[in-house]
């Protein structure tokens, strides 16, 4: 992976992002357009607290932000920091499969010398 690529992705941002229940969250709050912790627990195998604690994650590195909704926070998908996600994924994306050209194409001489 080149610098220029490192310097660019948010390693909380890839963190919050890799936990299987935090990205079944935000499906959740994509779909519904928004949702409290309470609201959220209902929908998923884990407690109430457990998705107030996942929410915090989310949170904290801007993924979602929340409003006072009565004694809860209603929270919802950051649209802007979706797509900076989404961004430093293609360009990671994008950083492997020119690595990956590179190797077929080193591998590709090696058989091709051998076969001489």
């Amino acid at each position: 992976m080149s610098t220029a690529v490192v310097e660019k992705v948010d390693d909380d941002l890839w963190s919050a992002i890799g936990d299987p229940t935090r990205r079944r969250m935000l499906d959740l709050l994509l779909i519904e357009g928004d949702g409290t912790a309470t609201t959220l627990s209902q929908q998923m195998p884990v407690t109430r607290q457990a998705v107030a604690k996942h929410l915090g994650v989310l949170d904290r590195v801007g993924l979602v932000r929340a409003t006072p909704a009565g004694r809860e926070k209603r929270y919802r998908v950051d649209d802007a920091q979706l797509a900076r996600a989404v961004a430093q994924l293609s360009s990671v994306g994008s950083a492997w499969d020119a690595r990956l050209r590179r190797i077929k194409r080193i591998a590709e001489a090696i058989q091709h010398t051998q076969q001489d």
